[in-house]
C-alpha cells in the first residue's frame, strides 16, 4: 500500500506542475515546434520574459517533462516526456470539444 501511496502522491506533484498556465504554454510551444528551443525564442514566442521562461524551465525540467541540452553558448530545450505530450493534447482536444458544447463520446470503455 505504500509504495500505491507513493504513486499517487508523485502523480499529485505532476499534475500541480502541469496545473501553471505558464507551464502549458512553454510545454505546447515545444509540442509545436518539435524541436529543441532556446530561451530567447521561447521568449519570443510566448511573449513571457526571460526570467519567467527559465524559472518554469528550471521546475519542468526538475519533473523530468522537458529536457535540456548545451549547445555553443545557448540552452536548448525540448519536451522529455510522451505522456505528458499526450496528456496536454488529449486536453487541449477536451477543452475545444467543450467549448462548442458537443457531447462527449460515450464509447470509452
Amino acid at each position: 500500500m505504500q509504495y500505491k501511496k507513493q504513486i499517487i502522491e508523485e502523480v499529485a506533484s505532476i499534475y500541480k506542475v502541469l496545473s501553471n498556465e505558464r507551464r502549458i504554454i512553454i510545454i505546447t510551444v515545444l509540442m509545436e515546434d518539435n524541436k529543441p528551443l532556446s530561451v530567447n525564442e521561447i521568449c519570443q514566442q510566448t511573449q513571457l520574459s526571460q526570467p519567467v521562461v527559465s524559472k518554469q524551465l528550471g521546475i519542468l525540467y526538475k519533473y523530468q517533462i522537458v529536457c535540456k541540452e548545451k549547445v555553443g553558448t545557448s540552452v536548448m530545450y525540448g519536451v522529455d516526456d510522451p505522456h505528458v505530450v499526450e496528456m496536454i493534447s488529449d486536453m487541449i482536444q477536451h477543452v475545444k470539444h467543450e467549448i462548442v458544447g458537443k457531447p462527449h463520446p460515450r464509447n470509452l470503455f
